[in-house]
């Protein structure tokens, strides 16, 4: 049995949406940063740029005014998913990074404070990755955003894998000096 080494991180130094991206240069729905193509976010309809102005961090679907709560969201058995439409909170962790995390839809991935999803980067580093990580060729025309979602969505975290090596490591060490 391979046991996690311990613990590294607590509640009072735990990693915050706003230490990973709050640095980042602002951009609107739609808009893609000038000095880095993977810092892009995907542009919101009229009715989606009205919900998240009506979003709160930490908050859901549930604190808009009644008209901007969608259909499905009104029957019984939509009520129950109160984890879309939500807005990331600064001094908090980040929700679970999922393949669909640039869409503002698809889980609690409102940015803090701009009007807008979390763009790729900021799903990367919320994923701990590195700031200068290349997922894509950027002298290629085409941006497969599916691709990249998919690709930053479905990673392990590095650091939780970087916790996991050393746990192997720690694993090996001792299985060796005690044979």
């Amino acid at each position: 049995e391979i046991k996690l080494i311990k613990r590294l991180h607590t509640p009072e130094n735990y990693l915050t949406v706003r230490h990973a991206i709050g640095n980042l240069t602002p951009i609107v729905s739609g808009e893609t940063c000038q000095s880095d193509s993977l810092h892009r976010s995907a542009r919101l309809n009229s009715a989606n740029i009205a919900r998240i102005r009506h979003s709160v961090p930490g908050g859901t679907w549930r604190d808009w005014d009644k008209e901007l709560i969608l259909n499905c969201h009104r029957k019984a058995t939509g009520k129950s998913y109160g984890s879309v439409y939500g807005r990331m909170e600064w001094d908090a962790p980040s929700p679970t990074i999922t393949t669909q995390f640039y869409g503002y839809g698809n889980g609690r991935f409102g940015h803090p404070e701009q009007d807008r999803a979390i763009s790729y980067r900021e799903g990367a580093l919320l994923q701990s990755f590195p700031p200068d990580y290349v997922f894509f060729d950027p002298k290629e025309e085409k941006f497969n955003s599916r691709e990249i979602g998919i690709h930053i969505g479905n990673a392990v975290p590095v650091e939780l894998g970087k916790t996991i090596g050393m746990s192997i490591l720690k694993h090996i060490k001792e299985e060796f000096n005690n044979a």
